[in-house]
């Protein structure tokens, strides 16, 4: 009697372990599934305004540097040395990372000061009252003096820190070089996680900009198409994607 209960128990247990091995099994699978699921890709060619807000100035769509692109232009109601910003369509960003191709030169008749200011702006709120910001000076890249090269990239947040309050409280920190040439399309890619942010340039393995301490904080919000007012700025092939 003891022996037969013995193998009828044996038998039971064999089964309950085979059915936990098979969940386990399973488990790692529908894991890997619901991760893929956490993050989402979204491509815009940048060769419509379809979706896009002019905060500041206006956009067109143009032929530049063999390829359809869109251009970010001063409205007649853009003030002098103001910031030129557009919103582009899709859910709000946190974490990710942001791609996009940009050309910037001086327009004609700027001021020498003018350095063909163009970036992109990220976790945007109140239509650009709150925001993130990496942006280029291109002419400065092949600068014969090496101090105004090393403020090739830029970071800043409005409202609080503009470039001047940064470069003066922390010279060097919030500034960088990397080779670029003016007028020429030029990829950014802008890596974001929590409290951090990294700019790579021109398909860089490695970053040339980093910030440990974005001003904001960990929020989120829009992505913006970014210049100063005396810029010819072009941007195209943005590609968005959210962790």
């Amino acid at each position: 009697m003891f022996f037969r209960s013995s193998n009828h128990v044996t038998g039971f247990g064999v089964a309950i372990f085979a059915l936990l091995f098979a969940v386990a099994l399973a488990a790692p699978r529908r894991s890997s599934a619901q991760d893929a699921t956490k993050s989402s890709t979204t491509v815009l060619p940048l060769t419509s305004t379809e979706g896009i807000e002019p905060v500041d100035g206006k956009v067109d769509v143009v032929e530049h540097g063999g390829r359809r692109a869109v251009r970010l232009m001063r409205a007649p109601t853009t003030t002098p040395d103001s910031s030129m910003l557009a919103i582009v369509p899709g859910a709000e960003f946190h974490d990710g990372t942001i791609e996009v191709d940009v050309s910037g030169a001086p327009l004609p008749g700027s001021d020498p000061s003018s350095r063909g200011f163009i970036g992109i702006s990220f976790r945007t709120r109140e239509r650009g009252a709150r925001a993130e910001y990496f942006y280029l000076r291109p002419t400065n890249a092949r600068s014969d003096d090496q101090l105004r090269r090393n403020h090739t990239l830029q970071y800043v947040s409005t409202p609080d820190y503009p470039w001047e309050r940064l470069r003066k409280e922390n010279p060097g920190a919030y500034e960088s070089y990397a080779d670029m040439e003016t007028g020429a399309w030029t990829h950014m890619k802008v890596v974001v996680s929590g409290t951090k942010a990294a700019l790579y340039v021109n398909g860089a393995s490695q970053p040339a900009l980093i910030v440990n301490d974005l001003k904001l904080g960990d929020s989120r919000g829009a992505i913006g198409l970014w210049a100063h007012e005396t810029t010819d700025a072009y941007f195209s092939n943005l590609t968005i994607t959210r962790n």
